[in-house]
């Protein structure tokens, strides 16, 4: 096996024209298809990251192909054994979850995802009552358990039904509730 660097150039100099964009843009070297780095979208707020609807897939790519952003990445085995093999990946994809989490309201901890201090400001945003969001979360899901972070997307299924259980304000409907539990495989 070559050594990590010269693993990470063939992967982004060799693979598919698609899974090369989203490696560059992971490694921080290229941007995405709207012409955003990693860093740059990371960096935005929270208003930006409700109204602006085309980095999630960038963010968190999956197997399907999205009707909102076309020209989004489709994962393939090539790619998700990429990230599964490479901590610098794995590193850029947990920095992307945690900027969601205080987008949601929530934080990372070693253990578990949990409210975070802005809680209360953020959950009426995609908690309280259906939205987009919840799409959205699907996705996360789905991508953190193809990529190699089976642990957190777990965590923020976990934190996401026990939310529901205890909050009373809980507006997230049984359907995207479904679709949580079905995006990450069981132990």
């Amino acid at each position: 096996m070559p050594n990590r660097a010269s693993w990470r150039w063939w992967l982004v100099n060799k693979m598919g024209k698609a899974m090369n964009r989203l490696l560059a843009f992971y490694y921080g070297s290229h941007p995405d298809s709207h012409g955003r780095m990693l860093a740059e979208i990371l960096k935005q707020d929270d208003h930006w990251l409700e109204v602006c609807h085309n980095y999630i897939q960038w963010l968190f790519p999956t197997k399907e192909f999205s009707r909102v952003t076309p020209d989004a990445p489709v994962l393939d085995k090539a790619t998700i054994d990429a990230f599964n093999a490479d901590d610098l990946l794995q590193n850029h994809l947990r920095a992307a979850l945690i900027r969601v989490l205080k987008f949601y309201g929530l934080r990372l901890t070693s253990e578990a995802v949990v409210k975070g201090p802005n809680w209360n400001e953020r959950k009426s945003n995609w908690f309280t009552e259906n939205t987009h969001n919840s799409l959205r979360i699907t996705r996360i899901l789905k991508s953190l358990s193809a990529l190699g972070l089976l642990d957190e997307a777990r965590a923020f299924q976990a934190a996401l039904h026990s939310l529901c259980d205890e909050e009373p304000d809980c507006g997230i409907d049984k359907v995207a509730m479904k679709f949580w539990r079905e995006a990450v495989p069981a132990r």
